[in-house]
């Protein structure tokens, strides 16, 4: 602790602002307010000339009304104010150079020639609505006539290629199919329809080379339970077996016996297995 407080004590204190400075900073901040103030009440009474001119413009019998060139924030409070009025609003021209906005009722939307003409910075009025009609006009006879002409270029090539193709007559007699087309799905509906294949379907007693009498299980739930458990029973000798005689072969391992003492004891177990019975072991026999 007295490492860092030295460390601290050390160390150079932030320049401290004079009077003069201090008064410098205060009173640009209060330029800032007074700024963000100002802005607030010019939108405030813009909003306010923007909502009276639509509530007039919606009692009189104008289709539209424009508004003069202004930037996004101003643009954005008339789109605001009539789209909460139930109006359309749209602005056309080039941003920060005389993007305007225009005001349309409902039942006066712009038409696409309009919307055309303003985005070409061309204006509207009834001498250029006139101009865009025969525009409009004469761009659709082109079109239904460039439609004339390929279908009747079409019809030529076809009759043209039906001559050349066909030069004689077919009659009915001579149009005969080449193949019949119940022959490609014989393996799937056979070569027998309606009325001729509506017979009783039967079950097929054999899939495959085992017959199907044969894969059906007659047992009873009782016989099929008492065969599982028998299984398990096999199982469970057959793993006895295995651990005794795995058993077996370790102690074998464990211990091994010489020959010679196997050989020994071999022969002694014969001989005792060939003498006669003793006479005690007779007569305790006979006494018994």
């Amino acid at each position: 602790m007295d490492l860092l407080s030295s460390i601290l004590n050390s160390m150079d204190k932030p320049p401290s602002a004079n009077e003069e400075q201090k008064k410098l900073i205060k009173r640009q901040k209060e330029m800032a307010e007074k700024m963000k103030n100002k802005q607030r009440e010019e939108l405030m009474r813009f909003h306010k000339y923007v909502e009276e001119r639509i509530g007039r413009f919606a009692k009189d019998d104008r289709p539209h009304i424009e508004f003069q060139s202004l930037d996004k924030v101003h643009r954005a409070v008339i789109h605001e104010v009539a789209e909460f009025g139930g109006f359309i609003a749209m602005s056309f021209g080039c941003e920060d150079v005389d993007r305007y906005s225009v005001v349309y009722k409902k039942e006066n939307a712009p038409t696409e020639d309009e919307i055309a003409a303003r985005r070409n910075r061309v204006g509207w009025n009834e001498e250029i609505a006139k101009e865009y009609a025969e525009r409009r006009k004469q761009q659709r006879e082109l079109e239904n006539e460039q439609k004339r002409l390929a279908r009747s270029s079409a019809h030529n090539s076809n009759s043209t290629a039906n001559k050349q193709s066909n030069p004689a007559p077919i009659t009915e007699a001579e149009i005969k199919p080449t193949f019949n087309y119940k022959d490609k799905y014989a393996h799937l509906i056979g070569q027998e329809a309606a009325l001729e294949a509506a017979r009783k379907t039967e079950t097929n007693p054999s899939y495959g080379f085992v017959p199907s009498k044969n894969k059906k299980d007659v047992r009873s739930i009782e016989q099929t339970l008492a065969d599982i458990q028998a299984k398990k029973r096999l199982k469970l000798q057959k793993q006895q077996e295995e651990q005794e005689q795995r058993q077996q072969q370790e102690e074998q391992q464990q211990y091994p016996q010489n020959p010679e003492t196997q050989k020994a004891d071999s022969t002694k177990n014969d001989s005792l297995a060939s003498q006669p019975p003793t006479s005690s072991s007779t007569s305790s026999s006979t006494s018994y």
